[in-house]
């Protein structure tokens, strides 16, 4: 039964994947952006382990604009060193947002807002440590604020319905629907060759867990120093970019402060290639 619901589940999220690439050859597409990357830190935390785990990471990315919107699509695999029983996790991340002026072919700007949208999209893991063994999926619905900056800054209210289904139960079990506001940003600093990008997640608490215990309000803030290393190797703007990241996680997944290992602040080594 289990197996069942990630397989449906990961199919969902290669078929986004698919969705996301096709757009890549589509007549409307305005503008593509695919890369590779790595990063590495050493304070990477998880929930009940009290030290700090070292973590490789390998990533891609792929985010395109169209006629009427944008996708966004990260998949991510971590590998753990020995004090996180050396696991390997995936978490896949798609979202869609469609610019409702771009639909309506009226200007909605207000103010610092340059435009509406509604965003929605899923998220999924899989990670194969022997203790929690997370198998996470959620789906994501809201209203997203355009805002008028260099580069972009796009502010979202959504509605998240979550589950899991790891090691140490027979189901999968469904938290409360609950909202999140989440904030995504690209700003170019100047006429430099550095962006500060990122992301800041706020998750209200989602009722109680599987195993009875109540969730708290959740905070991920995750910002990026970039360097856009291939403009002086004469590679072309944007092609090759190297950064230094810092991620702050209070109470991850939900879990309370007095749970250890709910508090992360990682900073991390990270590099990227455009093509």
């Amino acid at each position: 039964m289990k197996s069942k619901a990630a397989n449906g589940f990961a199919g969902v999220a290669i078929a986004a994947l698919a969705f996301a690439s096709s757009f890549a050859h589509a007549d409307f597409l305005d503008w593509s952006d695919t890369s590779v990357g790595y990063r590495y830190g050493t304070q990477f935390r998880e929930p009940f382990n009290k030290q700090d785990i070292a973590k490789n990471v390998v990533n891609f990315t792929h985010a395109d604009g169209f006629k009427y919107g944008t996708n966004y699509l990260n998949i991510d695999v971590l590998k753990s060193d020995s004090k996180d029983s050396d696991a390997t996790e995936t978490y896949i991340v798609y979202r869609n947002t469609l610019d409702l002026g771009k639909i309506t072919g009226n200007s909605l700007a207000l103010g610092p807002v340059r435009g509406l949208g509604i965003t929605s999209g899923l998220d999924w893991n899989h990670k194969n440590d022997p203790g929690y063994a997370s198998r996470k999926q959620m789906l994501v619905l809201g209203p997203t604020f355009m805002m008028d900056v260099p580069g972009f800054l796009n502010v979202s209210v959504l509605a998240l319905w979550e589950s899991n289904e790891p090691n140490s139960i027979d189901k999968r079990y469904y938290y409360k629907t609950h909202p999140a506001l989440s904030l995504a940003w690209a700003i170019p600093l100047g006429d430099t060759n550095l962006s500060f990008e990122g992301y800041l997640n706020w998750i209200a608490p989602k009722g109680k867990d599987e195993f009875g215990v109540n969730t708290a309000t959740e905070t991920n803030f995750d910002g990026i120093l970039w360097y856009d290393a291939g403009v002086p190797l004469n590679w072309g703007k944007n092609k090759f970019r190297v950064g230094l990241e810092y991620q702050y996680w209070r109470n991850k997944f939900g879990n309370p402060s007095s749970v250890p290992g709910s508090l992360a602040k990682t900073p991390q080594i990270r590099a990227e290639y455009h093509f």
